[in-house]
Order: C-alpha cells, then sequence, then structure tokens
C-alpha cells in the first residue's frame, strides 16, 4: 500500500535518509524504530507527501505520493501546528473543512477519551494535552493510512494507556498504522512488523511474532543489538 523506492533525503551536508527501500502492507501496525536524528521523520514526511525527495520515489497503491494520496493518508508531526488563535474546537471545524473523511463525531468522542473539552484554547494547552489533541484530530479522519511521529512524546504514562487502546482500535484489516519512536516499550504493545532505521538506513523490517518465536528475541533485544552503543538510545 505505502512504499519507498531507493528514496534519498539530503539536508546540506547531511543525508537524513539513504536509499531506503520499503513496503509497507494494509492490516499491519508498524513501528519505525531508531534514536533521534536516524531518519524517521524525514521517510515519513516523504511518504506522506509532504516534502520532495532528493532521488528515488514514495508510492501509495502504487502511484507516486501527492495531492491526491494526501486525501487517504492522516499524518500527525511532531511539530505543533494549529494556529494561536483556535480553540479546540476550532481545530476539529479546520480538519472538517479540510478532509472530506473528517468525521465531527469522532472526534468529540476522542476529545472525552483524551479529557479535553472544546472550549480550551490551543495556546494554553500543555505539551501532553497538545499530543493528546494531535492524536484525536488525526484518528478523527477515516483514512486508509495513519502515520503518527512520535506520539507518546510528552504524555504521562496513565494517559499512554488510553492512546494505545485508541490507536488498537483503528489496526483493522483495511487500515495501515505506521508510528515512530525511540519509545521501544510503548511500541512493543501495539506493533506487529517493526522498521529498524540507523544513520539514515534501513537495517530490517521484521515480522515481530516470527522473530520471537524462530529466534527468541523481542523488540526491545533487538534495537538493543543495532543500537545498544547510541548514546542516547532509549529501551
Amino acid at each position: 500500500m505505502l512504499e519507498s523506492k531507493a528514496i534519498t533525503k539530503i539536508f546540506g551536508a547531511k543525508t537524513a535518509v539513504d536509499h531506503v527501500t520499503l513496503r509497507l502492507e494494509k492490516g499491519h501496525v508498524y513501528a519505525m524504530l531508531g534514536p533521534n536524528g536516524s531518519g524517521k521523520t524525514t521517510w515519513m514526511k516523504m511518504a506522506a507527501g509532504l516534502i520532495k525527495p532528493t532521488a528515488g520515489e514514495a508510492l501509495f497503491e502504487g502511484q507516486p505520493v501527492g495531492i491526491d494520496s494526501r486525501k487517504s493518508v492522516a499524518y500527525m508531526s511532531t511539530e505543533p501546528y494549529f494556529y494561536a488563535w483556535m480553540t479546540v474546537k476550532d481545530v476539529g471545524k479546520y480538519y472538517d473543512d479540510f478532509f472530506q473523511d473528517f468525521s465531527y463525531p469522532r472526534y468529540q468522542a476522542l476529545l472525552q477519551r483524551m479529557e479535553l473539552s472544546e472550549d480550551m484554547k490551543t495556546k494554553t494547552l500543555s505539551s501532553g494535552m497538545m499530543a493528546k489533541l494531535k492524536i484525536a484530530v488525526t484518528l478523527a479522519r477515516d483514512a486508509k493510512v495513519y502515520m503518527l511521529d512520535e506520539p507518546f512524546n510528552g504524555i504521562d504514562l496513565l494517559a499512554r494507556d488510553e492512546i494505545r487502546a485508541c490507536i488498537l482500535e483503528y489496526a483493522t484489516e483495511e487500515k495501515l498504522l505506521l508510528l515512530s519512536s525511540h519509545l521501544v516499550e510503548e511500541m512493543e504493545a501495539i506493533a506487529d512488523r517493526a522498521v529498524f532505521i540507523k544513520e539514515g538506513k534501513l537495517i530490517e523490517c521484521v515480522d515481530l511474532e516470527e522473530m520471537r518465536g524462530e529466534q527468541g528475541v523481542s523488540m526491545a533485544d533487538r534495537y538493543r543489538e543495532i543500537y545498544g552503543h547510541h548514546e542516547g538510545a532509549n529501551v
């Protein structure tokens, strides 16, 4: 459903993503793993059609990503992207106007689960509340692909449980979910496949159940093998 072919992105003297060929299929929840600076966010933005690759290409259902694919791909960035004047209700209206697959009733239900109210102003939200708002407005779309970049950043432990439950509700056979994170334990409870990226290069994409059964190692074990020496690696 979503793939990249030798996709590369260079910023100045830094190669953020280096010839990554990867195919992701619907019906799975993928964890894209690696320490900060591994290239996860850059790959996701290219796959979402938000930035252009330096070389290679990203495809959605066999066609180059672009305006059409954005109608079916719900991407949540790590950066805040709401106007300061907006209330939580304004955020929902903005998405409702912009995306045909947005469901305002679903958004309201997700807000309730996230313990957010529509009259809250975005400029007064804490980092954790902002993170929950971004997840709510993204999951309120009936997209084919959901890409959440660092969805647990700034969110306390109890709230993470509710967010995991929300995410898993969307893990149907017709959907593709991709979550990037350096918080491996959070991903282990959600994902059934893992994509390991290191210094812009794809290390491997594995079926977690097969890896556990055949090799006797968990996602966290494999993460330690790949990144254990990397300063700041979190498991």
